[in-house]
């Protein structure tokens, strides 16, 4: 075997050991995505907009919602339409978090602060 052999060799082998270790942080990275959704919110007068998707742009129906004060205290439930939105009127003035779950792994959550609902 030839020097020119054995550097090919040589080569052959980082760029497999490469390409290997790429396809195991492809496969492990995966599962970090799978249970990600997105959740967002908005204050417009009195009423206050939530729409939910997840990462391929698909719509959350039928996601529940639960909105919380800032004591922990349960002020609201519902769940999101068929295009993953949802909408109410501001229960409470007070820091608000808004969770979302949408099943199979799938929450998340979204804080308002008081100062965002007026008043």
């Amino acid at each position: 075997m030839t020097a020119e052999d054995r550097r090919q060799e040589t080569g052959d082998r980082i760029i497999t050991a490469l390409l290997f270790g790429l396809a195991i942080l492809l496969l492990w990275s995966a599962p970090c995505f799978a249970h990600k959704v997105n959740l967002f919110a908005y204050v417009e007068g009195e009423t206050v907009y939530v729409e939910s998707y997840f990462p391929d742009g698909r719509a959350v129906a039928n996601g529940k919602i639960k909105i919380f004060d800032a004591d922990k205290t349960l002020l609201l439930e519902g769940h999101t339409d068929s295009e993953g939105l949802f909408h109410f009127s501001i229960p409470k003035y007070d820091n608000l978090t808004i969770v979302l779950d949408a099943s199979m792994g799938h929450r998340t959550t979204y804080q308002i602060n008081r100062q965002e609902l007026g008043e």
